[in-house]
């Protein structure tokens, strides 16, 4: 049976640093809930600061076999009372495992050095619900995009709620945060690599584009889109045909359909 030091005040220093980690006080760290996800970051390299766990969850051979590799990272794994935990976690019914991991780096020249010959980018500007861009990460790993770029404006990539979303993608994914967006298309256009947005009155019906180019696929906020000027500056847009009186769909299914529609051809 593990033997872990046991924390049992709610001002303890280690919870306080995990709460402004969860609350994006603390820029160099990420706050990691759940089982799944602590999993997923043992499968990285980045460093593991500390572990809160919950008596309830060492009862069962998965929990018991993540704390054995977590241990192996990191020493400093606590035990922390059902109450105590409940008011660190960021969801209503934890699972009884919090991580605090070193946050991945990100930025151009990360997008940069993990371009494939064909790159195939995604530049998602001001999309600010992070379950919407959870959801976008996770379908944009699977359909094998270069890397990912956020504007200011939008959702943190590494919020706990994106990381949820994600289902780990975003311990994985090439990311450029927080980027001017006419700084990234001049970057784009000078790398050969073509804009392309959905746009509600575009007459380019997605199945018909040429998804072999390279590409940056450009997605505006859910709720205001792109705006005149943001458009004139993308290469081409398309349209998702759909049934009436249907105008849109939600963004992460739009990027989800067209994605996979590209991966068809990029394969």
């Amino acid at each position: 049976m593990f033997n872990f030091p046991k924390i049992s005040s709610r001002d303890n220093q280690k919870l306080k640093f995990a709460r402004n980690v969860r609350e994006n006080r603390e820029k160099e760290w990420i706050f990691i809930e759940g089982l799944r996800l602590s999993e997923e970051i043992l499968k990285t390299s980045l460093q593991i600061k500390y572990v809160f766990v919950t008596l309830s969850f060492l009862q069962n051979q998965r929990s018991i076999e993540l704390i054995e590799n977590l241990f192996i990272k990191t020493h400093n794994i606590f035990q922390i009372d059902e109450n105590i935990f409940s008011n660190l976690a960021e969801t209503k019914n934890s699972q009884g495992i919090i991580v605090i991991s070193q946050k991945p780096n990100s930025g151009q020249p990360i997008i940069q050095q993990n371009l494939s010959q064909k790159p195939f980018l995604l530049l998602l500007h001001q999309i600010n619900n992070p379950s919407n861009l959870g959801a976008i990460l996770r379908t944009a790993e699977a359909a094998g995009v270069d890397g990912i770029i956020t504007t200011k404006g939008s959702a943190d990539v590494f919020s706990p709620k994106t990381l949820r979303g994600s289902m780990g993608a975003s311990f994985r994914l090439p990311f450029w945060v927080n980027a001017e967006f006419s700084e990234v298309l001049v970057w784009a256009h000078n790398l050969g690599i073509k804009s392309i947005c959905a746009d509600i009155r575009s007459n380019n019906n997605y199945l018909q584009i040429d998804w072999e180019l390279s590409r940056i696929l450009v997605f505006g906020s859910e709720g205001h889109g792109l705006t005149p000027n943001e458009r004139d500056q993308i290469n081409e847009s398309l349209i998702i045909p759909m049934a009436q009186p249907v105008e849109s769909l939600n963004v992460a299914v739009a990027c989800g359909i067209i994605l996979f529609e590209a991966k068809k051809y990029r394969n």
